[in-house]
């Protein structure tokens, strides 16, 4: 009895590996550059092709199968099954200066980040729809056009849609507060039941990972343009000084594979554009190239501003390459940190985590190693700063709100 009873769950097994294999998609590739969409409109669900393709089986196949999956069959996937069984979490967010931050190539953002995590712990891929409005978002996720949503919707929007949500802070409102980020930041979905609500609420609110989204949000801190005094002298250097420069940095980022605003974003950092500029250290120019590193970029001059900008421009280019195993959305920030205190050390970093079984290719464990330890080495924090600065320097620049 227990040998017939083996054969039948082998039978299944092999059953069920057959229908996986005759549903299983294509690999979809995250974009989040063109795919905003104004509205929702209700479209012919897939579900009618899926049960298509589950009648083509063998009557074979069907029979093995356990007869509590018979009896299941007509019944609703849970989101959860339907993402692993796609091998994608999708996604309908709205963008913003909490959720994500989508131009030119640049994918990141506080929201999206979180997000990514998630996925890579669930072992699936991302795949980001956009949408115009939260109400959008929310009513793609009900029609089953997405898997979660990702939104600073209000909670009585999310009630009349009759949607789960969770706070990503879960419940520390304060510490995305204090970063200048929405306190609402949420994923929402279909059903509180689903696992996939159900992981994700564990997900967030694990104590360690609880810190690392307090950490992360420091990174993507909002309010470093948001005074008064900042934001006039960011948009008075940008007016005053940027078009003397700006085919400079043009022609350089065409040299040297880069997007020519982040270009501007660092040269704002390192001197203001100023090009005479000069630090206590001896570092010179827009770009503030050491001695070493202006003499290594073939930098004659450390004052001339198409100099000056070429050399930051061929050494950020040179320090990218070293990260070519990191993931693009995160590849800059390695880039920045390694432009800034070298990518040696920003490698010793990663050697630590992975050491420690810690994925060394996210910027947010990263960032998170540099803010745990910026007490016992001053390069750590100067690090933070730096590429934190950038990233918002190059967002304001982008989203044009000088």
């Amino acid at each position: 009895m227990q040998r017939i009873t083996y054969r039948v769950k082998v039978s299944a097994q092999g059953a069920k590996r057959r229908i996986s294999y005759l549903l299983r998609p294509s690999k979809r590739l995250l974009n989040t550059k063109s795919n905003i969409v104004s509205s929702v409109t209700p479209i012919a669900s897939n579900h009618f092709a899926r049960t298509k393709k589950l009648a083509q089986i063998s009557s074979i196949a069907l029979l093995s199968l356990p007869a509590e999956s018979l009896t299941t069959m007509n019944t609703s996937v849970p989101a959860y099954d339907n993402v692993m069984l796609e091998n994608t979490l999708t996604i309908a967010a709205v963008p913003g200066d909490s959720t994500y931050f989508a131009t030119d190539g640049f994918q990141h953002g506080f929201g999206f980040d979180l997000v990514r995590t998630y996925a890579d712990e669930l072992g699936v891929d991302i795949n980001l729809k956009a949408y115009a409005s939260e109400e959008a978002a929310l009513k793609a996720l009900r029609t089953g056009n997405a898997d979660m949503a990702l939104t600073t919707a209000s909670t009585k929007l999310k009630s009349q849609l009759n949607l789960s949500s969770i706070n990503v802070s879960c419940g520390y409102d304060s510490s995305l507060t204090k970063n200048g980020l929405h306190p609402k930041v949420s994923w929402t979905f279909s059903s509180s039941n689903d696992p996939l609500s159900r992981k994700a609420s564990y997900f967030l609110c694990d104590s360690i990972k609880l810190k690392n989204t307090q950490k992360l949000a420091a990174f993507y801190n909002q309010n470093l343009l948001k005074d008064a005094y900042s934001q006039d002298h960011f948009q008075r250097t940008l007016t005053e000084k940027l078009p003397d420069y700006q085919s400079s940095f043009e022609e350089q980022a065409r040299n040297y594979n880069h997007d020519w605003e982040l270009l501007v974003a660092m040269g704002y950092q390192e001197s203001h554009l100023d090009a005479n500029a000069v630090s206590p250290t001896g570092v010179r120019g827009l770009m503030m190239l050491t001695n070493n590193t202006a003499k290594a970029m073939g930098v004659s001059d450390r004052v001339d501003p198409y100099q000056s900008i070429g050399g930051g421009a061929r050494y950020l280019e040179q320090v990218k390459a070293d990260f070519s195993d990191v993931p693009k959305t995160d590849r800059i920030w390695f880039a920045l940190a390694g432009y800034n205190m070298g990518p040696n050390a920003v490698k010793r970093i990663q050697r630590e985590l992975r050491a420690q079984g810690i994925d060394d290719k996210s910027w947010a464990n990263v960032y998170t190693y540099l803010a745990d330890n910026r007490a016992s080495n001053s390069r750590y924090g100067q690090a933070m700063h730096y590429v934190s600065n950038i990233r918002s320097y190059l967002e304001t620049i982008k989203t044009q709100t000088v």
